[in-house]
């Protein structure tokens, strides 16, 4: 719903409005419901409370004697308390207020002379605080103007924030000032609390969700972690696209107050132990997946299928974890790399995000849980949609690589595996752009297997598997292997500046102004570029986590290990007319960092396959 950059309602509107809603839906409900069954921009933007409450998360983490204190941000409409009615909470937790900004235009938090927040990033506040919500900027530990140590999505992390949620349910303690002994009130809040945030901000979200907090209703997590494992390694496979360790990460967003006092506790983020590939401490305890049983809250994933800094393996472990354990969910995949929807569907993305909050913070019958599940761009600016996700209709379909007459170049058949293998010599300097573009040709440092041109579209939906055998001629060895589209189409840009976005001439307008926080914002558009191929699923292992895939052992020059490579969660349909390509190779450079060594890799074809998870009949070619 598009809403121009307006001042709310009459008050005595608001009033009468409340009333009806209070009458309808209970005296725990939000008045700012209207006639047409949604929230209304009713209440007055530019009078809202503006404060900062400091939550006592009851931990010291960065030993200083006292007890740490996060900062709260806090935007509201004035006239719900006023008037003895208690709103819902939209909260998001972030390292990046202070240091770095939020959204395409890098929006900061803005204070006046006192320290009373004006100025509150992206359009949450704008949009939703007219409409009867309160939103909630927590300053993550170590970061801002909080006390304490970040520890990139560990418990530090995730405990504090839970103390906010705790907080607003009245569990906590929090305190008017800094050091104070004021308490702070949390009257005006019925503790109905949903998570956003992209990047670390919903990871922070899938965290606290899966502590199992009293009080969070619902999580938008976009284009976020759910295990930091997977955002550093692949099966013992280091990626690049983020800080180099955990620890180098937290450097770019504590306060300098916070660098001084948290060597100690940073310091096991950056050594050996996170650089190794090897599944430890340090991971597990950033693993939200092992706890998604304790999700009780509702969560609406989003992530971009061309997401090459947090991984689609990180959505869909986490969406197969939540549907095992009957979460309600749903979710948004688009073609772009790590961007916001707002900045690449905004119409949509607002006006479902509205419905889905007032579904989930207010109790409405609106129907946006018996909407289709997922929405999926196709091509850039084309959705479809699907009722379930992955569709019921999926199975998996095995698919066995064939020599071919030439070195490298073999095909993908539906027949068993007939024999013979391929040798290829890891080139650390070749991508997997690079091999797709050269599918057809002899290279060296890449083996490639193709269909032949498809019968019928062939979609593919949820994790593939590439099981193999193979011999090293070094002591360590990385493999990637990519699934390729192979015809010409035309793609959002994601590997470019912007991944796959354009900011272009104008502004759009969502909510209420205030003098110091619009709510408008500057327009985007699709940036696309033509191709003959394209990558859609990738997956990276260390051939050394072939016995255990949480250590990297040492191999022995010449013996051959059988290793079960996982591909990325993606949905992507191959049209009927292209090919279908496994392509198996070494260092994929840009995104998969290079083993110790320079291995020459022999792989067993005769002990390898694809699994494809496949939507319907795949009109895939015998041979």
């Amino acid at each position: 719903m598009l809403v121009g950059c307006s001042s709310s309602t009459d008050p005595a509107v608001a009033k009468a409005v409340g009333a009806a809603s209070t009458a309808k839906s209970g005296a725990g409900a939000s008045s700012s419901a209207g006639p047409s069954g949604e929230s209304k921009p009713v209440y007055s933007y530019k009078k809202a409370v503006r404060e900062t409450v400091w939550v006592d998360t009851g931990r010291d983490d960065d030993r200083d004697g006292k007890s740490d204190r996060v900062a709260v941000d806090i935007v509201r409409p004035a006239e719900p308390a006023a008037e003895g009615r208690k709103i819902p909470v939209i909260m998001e937790a972030s390292p990046y207020y202070s240091c770095c900004g939020r959204g395409n235009e890098n929006q900061k938090k803005t204070y006046d002379a006192k320290g009373q927040p004006t100025g509150f990033p992206l359009f949450y506040d704008n949009y939703f605080v007219p409409r009867g919500y309160a939103f909630v900027a927590v300053d993550l530990p170590g970061t801002g103007r909080s006390d304490g140590c970040t520890d990139a999505g560990g418990p530090i992390d995730i405990q504090s924030t839970k103390t906010v949620v705790d907080w607003l349910n009245g569990r906590a303690h929090a305190y008017t000032t800094h050091t104070g002994t004021t308490p702070a009130k949390v009257g005006w809040t019925n503790g109905d609390t949903g998570m956003i945030g992209k990047s670390w901000d919903g990871s922070i979200a899938n965290g606290v969700a899966a502590t199992g907090v009293r009080g969070l209703k619902t999580i938008v997590p976009i284009s976020s972690i759910s295990s930091w494992y997977d955002a550093y390694f692949s099966q013992g496979a280091g990626l690049v696209g983020n800080a180099p360790t955990p620890g180098a990460l937290i450097r770019t967003v504590e306060s300098d107050a916070a660098g001084a006092r948290c060597a100690a506790v940073n310091k096991p983020l950056g050594d050996a132990a996170a650089k190794s590939g090897d599944w430890s401490a340090i991971w597990a305890e950033r693993d939200y997946v092992a706890d998604a049983k304790e999700v009780t809250a509702s969560v609406f994933v989003v992530h971009g299928q061309q997401d090459l800094t947090v991984r689609t393996k990180n959505f869909g472990q986490w969406w197969d974890a939540l549907a095992k354990n009957g979460v309600e969910r749903k979710i948004w995949l688009s073609q772009t790399g790590h961007v916001d929807p707002f900045d690449y569907r905004r119409t949509q993305w607002v006006d479902t995000l509205h419905h889905w909050f007032d579904h989930a913070l207010l109790g409405y019958d609106n129907g946006i849980d018996r909407a289709p599940m997922a929405d999926i761009e196709r091509t850039p600016d084309h959705w479809t949609t699907d009722a379930v996700w992955p569709p019921k209709s999926t199975t998996p379909v095995s698919l066995s690589p064939v020599q071919g007459a030439q070195a490298g170049v073999g095909t993908l058949s539906t027949k068993p595996g007939s024999g013979g293998s391929e040798t290829f010599t890891d080139a650390t300097a070749k991508s997997e752009l690079d091999w797709a573009a050269h599918i057809d040709q002899p290279t060296g440092e890449k083996a490639g297997f193709v269909t032949q041109p498809l019968t019928k579209p062939l979609r593919v939906s949820g994790a593939s598997q590439v099981t193999l055998t193979a011999t090293s001629t070094t002591a360590t060895a990385h493999l990637s292997a990519v699934l390729v589209d192979l015809g010409p189409a035309t793609i959002r840009a994601y590997d470019t500046a912007g991944l796959g976005i354009s900011t272009v001439s104008g502004t759009s307008c969502w909510g209420a102004n205030s003098a110091q926080d619009s709510g408008c914002y500057k327009k985007t558009a699709a940036k696309t570029k033509h191709v003959t191929s394209t990558v859609f699923s990738r997956g990276w292992a260390a051939l050394g986590t072939a016995a255990d895939a949480h250590k990297i052992q040492p191999l022995t020059p010449g013996k051959p290990y059988t290793l079960t490579l996982t591909l990325a969660s993606v949905d992507h349909v191959v049209p009927a007319g292209h090919r279908l390509a496994l392509i198996v190779a070494g260092t994929d450079w840009g995104i998969a960092t290079r083993a110790a060594d320079r291995p020459t890799i022999t792989v067993d074809l005769a002990h390898t396959s694809l699994r494809l998870p496949v939507v319907g009949q795949p009109g895939l070619p015998a041979a």
